[in-house]
C-alpha cells in the first residue's frame, strides 16, 4: 500500500541563523482546503513570502497553524533604536492614558517587537531567509512523516470497515432467497384466497386464469424485492476504496465520493426491505458507512 497521509499532524524544528537560534512549529487539523495561519518574530516578517510558498508546496489541505521564533545570539540583539520611532509610540500611549488612565505602560520586550523600533547588526537578509527555509524544510518533512504515520493507520481503519460491510452484504446476499420464498408465499395466499372469495358464477375468468395472474404479479414483485444489483454495486464501491488506498497520494475527496455512493445503496436496501432482516441490514451498513465518512473527513 502507498503512503496516505492524515490531515493531522504535528512537528518541531530548530536549527541556526546569522542571528541565532530558529525554532519551527508545525500543527493542523482537518480542513477542506489548506487554511494557512502563520505567525512570525518581527525580525522574520521579511520571509513571510517565501515560507507561504514553501510551505503551500508540500501542504495541499489541512487546517495548518506554523510558528516561527528567534532566539537571538549576541549577533541577532539589537544594536541601535529609532529614536523619533520610540517618541511618537510614547506621545501616543499618553494620549491614550488620558482617556483610559489605567492603561499599563508597554514593556521594554513589547517595544523591542513592535516593527521599527530596534535595529540589529548587519546581517545579511538572504542569508537569515535561507535558514529559515532550512529549518523549515526540516519541519515539514517531520510534520509529513507524522502525517503519513496516521494516515496509514486510518487506511487500516477504513479497510475494516470494508470488511465489516462486505460481511454483511454477504449476509444479506444469503437471506434474500429465503425472504423472497417467505413473501411471496405469504403474498400469493394472500391474493389466491381474496380473489377466489370474489368469483362468482358470472366471472368470466377461470381459477387457473385467476392463478396465472396471481403468479405474474408475485414474480413482479419478487423482482422489486431482489436487491442482487444494489449489492453488487456496493461491493463494487468497496473495492474501489481498498484500490484509492492501495495507490495513495491525496484521497480524501475521492473516498468522500465513495462513501456517498455506498450510502445511497444503503438507502435504495431499506427502501426495498421486505423483512426486518434487510432493515437490520440497511441500518447496520449506514452506520458504518458514517463511521468511514467520519475519518476519511481527516484524510488529505
Amino acid at each position: 500500500m502507498h503512503a496516505v497521509s492524515s490531515m493531522t499532524g504535528y512537528a518541531v524544528a530548530e536549527g541556526l541563523s546569522p542571528l541565532g537560534k530558529i525554532s519551527i512549529e508545525c500543527r493542523a487539523v482537518n480542513s477542506r482546503f489548506l487554511d494557512l495561519t502563520l505567525r512570525m518574530d518581527e525580525s522574520l516578517r521579511f520571509a513571510d513570502g517565501l515560507v507561504r510558498e514553501q510551505i503551500q508546496k508540500r501542504v495541499a489541505r489541512g487546517k495548518m497553524e506554523v510558528r516561527i521564533s528567534l532566539k537571538a545570539s549576541d549577533a541577532g540583539l539589537p544594536t541601535a533604536l529609532n529614536d523619533s520611532a520610540l517618541r511618537r509610540i510614547a506621545e501616543l500611549q499618553a494620549s491614550i492614558r488620558k482617556v483610559i488612565p489605567e492603561t499599563p505602560p508597554l514593556t521594554v520586550a513589547e517595544l523591542l517587537e513592535m516593527p521599527g523600533i530596534a535595529e540589529t547588526g548587519g546581517a545579511d537578509r538572504d542569508e537569515l531567509a535561507a535558514s529559515i527555509l532550512k529549518v523549515l524544510d526540516e519541519a515539514l518533512t517531520a510534520f509529513s512523516a507524522a502525517r503519513r504515520r496516521e494516515g496509514e493507520a486510518l487506511a487500516k481503519v477504513l479497510l475494516d470497515y470494508c470488511a465489516q460491510m462486505e460481511a454483511t452484504v454477504e449476509e444479506v446476499r444469503a437471506e434474500i432467497p429465503r425472504i423472497i420464498a417467505h413473501v411471496v408465499g405469504k403474498l400469493t395466499e394472500r391474493l389466491e384466497d381474496a380473489l377466489a372469495s370474489a368469483l362468482t358464477e358470472k366471472s368470466t375468468l377461470t381459477r387457473e386464469e385467476v392463478s396465472d395472474r396471481i403468479r405474474q404479479e408475485v414474480t413482479l414483485y419478487a423482482i422489486r424485492l431482489d436487491v442482487d444489483e444494489e449489492m453488487n454495486r456496493l461491493v463494487t464501491h468497496l473495492n474501489e476504496v481498498r484500490r484509492i488506498l492501495e495507490k495513495g497520494g491525496p484521497v480524501g475527496r475521492r473516498l468522500d465520493f465513495m462513501a456517498q455512493e455506498m450510502n445511497r445503496e444503503a438507502n435504495t436496501l431499506g427502501s426495498k426491505a421486505a423483512a426486518i432482516e434487510m432493515t437490520n441490514a440497511s441500518m447496520a451498513l449506514k452506520v458504518v458507512i458514517e463511521q468511514l465518512r467520519e475519518q476519511i473527513q481527516n484524510l488529505e
